[in-house]
C-alpha cells in the first residue's frame, strides 16, 4: 500500500469487537476465540476488519477480546506491526482486574466500549467506526466516513438490502429520500413488522443495489466521538443493536450508509464452511484477489504447496501443503497439511497447521498432523493440529444434523474434527 499525505486519516478510529464467546460457532471455538479461528486456509477472523480499516487508511485501532484471548493476542502482535515510515497503533483490551482484586468481565458490545471509554477516549479523534470481529466483507470505509461527514450524521450505520431470511435476525431500518433513519426494530419476527419495513419500489434502482425487500443493519456503525461517550453514559444497557442504537435512533440525526458488495455475517459453523468453500469461486464470496486492497495477516516464509494428485477441482491450496490425494474437490486445504495418498475429500476446509508436527512433547497433542492413506472426507471442518489415521471414513453415515462426541461434532449435517484429536485407523462415522 501506498500513502500520500493527502490520504492519510487520523481523524477517524476503528474498535473492533472481538470478545463474545462464540457459542453458535461451537466447537470450533473451544480452543479458539471467536476472532482467531482461521478463515481461507491462512487468515484469521480478525484479519478482515484489521485489512479493511488500513486500507482504508485508518490506522489508529482497539480490539477488545475477552475469550481465549492469548492466541489472538500472539496473531496481532506477530502480524500488525507500525513504524515511523507505516504510523498508527494497534491496541488489544481485554478484561482487568481491579485493586480490590474483582475481574471486570465484558456483558456485551455497548458494555465493552463503555468499561474501556477511557482508554479509547485517550485516541485524538472525532469519530469512532466500531466493527465487529467475525464479519467478512470489502468496504471502503472511507467512503462511508465521508458519507458520514456529509450527512453531518451523529450516528451511520452500515446498511445493505436483504431478503426476509435475513430480516429475521438483523436489525431492519427504515429510511427517508435523504438516507436519515426513520425507524429501527431489532430482529422482526411477525409479518406486520416486516411489512412495516419492506423498502419502497424506487430503492433499489436509486442506489443500485439487489432487489431484496428489507434493508438490514450491518452492525457496522460511525459515531461521533461526544455522541459515543454521551450515549454510553446516559443508555447504561449492555448491547448496541438491542439498547442503544434504537435509543440514538430517537434522540439524533442518524443516517444509513447503503452498502453494495459482499457481506457476511460468520454466525454458525454453516456460514463458517460456506463462506470459506466460496473463497473457491472468483464470483462469489470475499475478494481476496485484489493487490490494492490486500488481506493481511501474519508472514509465514513457507514453500509453495507440493501437489501429486490425480484430480484436483475448485479448490484453494495454500502454502506449505503437501498432497497426495487421490482427489480434492470444492475445498479449502490450509497451511502446511498434509493428505497421503489414495485419499479423497470432498466439501471440506481444513484449517492448516502452525507446524508438520509435534514439537513440544511435553503437550498432548498427536505427534504428527495429516490426514492418513485411503481415507475419504466429505462436508468436514478439520481444526488445527489433528492427526486422521489410514483407511477412515468420515462421511456422516447416519446423517445427524447435530452430534457431540470427544473430539468428533455434527453442527448442520457438517462434521467437525477439533483440534488436537486424533482419529485411529480404519474408523468410520
Amino acid at each position: 500500500m501506498e500513502f500520500s499525505s493527502s490520504q492519510k486519516n487520523f481523524d477517524i478510529a476503528s474498535i473492533i469487537l472481538a470478545g463474545g464467546k462464540g457459542t453458535r460457532l461451537f466447537p470450533l471455538t473451544l480452543n479458539h476465540s471467536k476472532p482467531g479461528v482461521s478463515y481461507g486456509g491462512r487468515y484469521k477472523l480478525i484479519d478482515i476488519p484489521i485489512s479493511n480499516s488500513l486500507n482504508s487508511n485508518i490506522r489508529q485501532i482497539v480490539v477488545i477480546g475477552q475469550y481465549l484471548v492469548a492466541e489472538l493476542q500472539h496473531h496481532l502482535s506477530q502480524t500488525y506491526q507500525f513504524d515511523n515510515f507505516f504510523p498508527g497503533r494497534l491496541d488489544l483490551l481485554t478484561p482487568e482486574e481491579k485493586p480490590n482484586g474483582e475481574k471486570v468481565w465484558f456483558e456485551g458490545t455497548a458494555d465493552a466500549i463503555r468499561k474501556n471509554l477511557d482508554k479509547i477516549l485517550d485516541l485524538p479523534v472525532e469519530y469512532f467506526l466500531i466493527l465487529s470481529g467475525d464479519q467478512l466483507y470489502n468496504i471502503d470505509f472511507q467512503k462511508m466516513f465521508e458519507f458520514a461527514k456529509k450527512k453531518d450524521a451523529d450516528l451511520t450505520i452500515a446498511s445493505l438490502p436483504v431478503n426476509e431470511n435475513d430480516a429475521k435476525r438483523m436489525g431492519l431500518l427504515k429510511i427517508d429520500d435523504e438516507s436519515y433513519i426513520k425507524d429501527f426494530y431489532e430482529k422482526p419476527t411477525t409479518s406486520d413488522l416486516l411489512d412495516k419495513f419492506k423498502l419502497p419500489s424506487n430503492f433499489h434502482e436509486k442506489f443500485q443495489v439487489e432487489k431484496k425487500p428489507y434493508l438490514g443493519s450491518m452492525g457496522i456503525y460511525i459515531f461521533k466521538r461526544k455522541v459515543l461517550e454521551t450515549l454510553l453514559k446516559e443508555d447504561l444497557r449492555e448491547d448496541f443493536g438491542k439498547h442503544l442504537i434504537p435509543t440514538q435512533i430517537k434522540s439524533g440525526k442518524t443516517a444509513a450508509f447503503v452498502y453494495k458488495g459482499y457481506w457476511e455475517d460468520i454466525g454458525t459453523i454453516k456460514s463458517y464452511f460456506e463462506a470459506n468453500l466460496a473463497l473457491s469461486n472468483l464470483n462469489h464470496g470475499l475478494q481476496i484477489y485484489d493487490e490494492k486492497n490486500p488481506i493481511y495477516t501474519r508472514a509465514h516464509h513457507l514453500p509453495g504447496a507440493r501437489i501429486n494428485t490425480k484430480h484436483l477441482q475448485d479448490s484453494i491450496i495454500c502454502e506449505g501443503c503437501l498432497i497426495y490425494a487421490e482427489k480434492i474437490e470444492n475445498s479449502m486445504i490450509g497451511l502446511r497439511s498434509t493428505i497421503k495418498k489414495g485419499s479423497v475429500l470432498k466439501n471440506c476446509v481444513l484449517l492448516g497447521n502452525p507446524s508438520y508436527r509435534l514439537i513440544n512433547k511435553n503437550i498432548k497433542l498427536p505427534d504428527y498432523f495429516e490426514i492418513g492413506e485411503n481415507c475419504i472426507l466429505e462436508n468436514c471442518i478439520i481444526d488445527e493440529q489433528v492427526k486422521i489415521g489410514n483407511n477412515v471414513k468420515l462421511i456422516n453415515k447416519k446423517k445427524y444434523s447435530t452430534y457431540d462426541s470427544n473430539g468428533i461434532y455434527v453442527r448442520d449435517s457438517i462434521i467437525i474434527i477439533t483440534a488436537g484429536t486424533t482419529i485411529a485407523d480404519n474408523f468410520e462415522f
